[in-house]
């Protein structure tokens, strides 16, 4: 009853992708993944990170190196001034490193939109002590706002205090969560307040992935062109033979007119 499954975690490989992208040896993978997790609470938990609405850490490993890639709503507090943020925050990972850390911002443009960012927010304000219901409505129509289809927000917890714990939720537009073709966003956060934990779960669905929208590899892209070329360069032919033909035709019906007449 009641089994539900990460909506992520379904549509891996069909439009979504992993949050750490390498590949490692059975006997390592274990602790690379530990090490992963621990990277990613590290940063949360830094003080130069503190307020900047961070919504995923992306991974990246290659051989000399490791790449962490943060996506972010508010870029300029990360940098810091003259870049004094960034740089400290890759001196604190370096400590537990010995390969070199490369450290990259991706600015979220929508963070209406952004699931996990949604989530962050509703609990932000139910740390600090704002009605549920309020906070809830809010966050739905801002997404709804800003261009997705369909929002919904799930609480979970002692909701204002309450002696027994329950689960409310608020809904606007369609969310077909059965559906893998749907670009369905996920987002999970905690609020911490005085009387317990209080979960936030956010689904925004931003409408139906049908493939073409899907970044293309730059080589797939200009595999496709050189193929495309013969065609166009064919139908030009045909198209300028065409208009030829259709000259010649005109040309031999004006000088038969004249003879005809006389």
């Amino acid at each position: 009853m009641g089994q539900k499954v990460n909506p992520i975690g379904l549509r891996l490989g069909i439009n979504k992708t992993w949050s750490s992208h390498w590949y490692a040896d059975p006997r390592e993978y274990a602790d690379l993944l530990h090490e992963d997790l621990k990277i990613r609470q590290m940063v949360k938990d830094l003080p130069e990170c503190k307020n900047a609405d961070i919504a995923e850490i992306e991974i990246v490993r290659h051989p000399q190196r490791v790449t962490i890639v943060i996506h972010t709503a508010r870029p300029g507090v990360i940098i810091g001034v003259k870049g004094a943020n960034i740089e400290q925050i890759g001196v604190e990972i370096q400590k537990s490193f010995t390969k070199k850390v490369q450290i990259k911002i991706k600015e979220i443009k929508r963070s209406e939109t952004n699931a996990s960012l949604v989530s962050q927010n509703v609990a932000r304000q139910l740390m600090n002590r704002g009605s549920f219901r309020k906070a809830l409505k809010q966050a739905t129509s801002a997404a709804m706002k800003a261009g997705a289809q369909g929002v919904k927000i799930r609480v979970s917890g002692r909701l204002g205090g309450a002696e027994m714990s329950r689960t409310e939720e608020h809904k606007e537009g369609r969310v077909p969560l059965h559906t893998l073709r749907a670009d369905i966003d996920y987002g999970f956060s905690e609020a911490h307040t005085t009387y317990g934990k209080i979960g936030v779960k956010v689904w925004v669905y931003n409408g139906m992935m049908y493939g073409h929208e899907q970044k293309e590899d730059a080589g797939a892209l200009l595999k496709k062109q050189r193929r495309d070329r013969p065609e166009r360069s064919e139908r030009g032919e045909r198209s300028e033979r065409g208009e030829r033909s259709d000259r010649s035709d005109r040309g031999d019906r004006t000088d038969r007119a004249p003879a005809g007449r006389s």
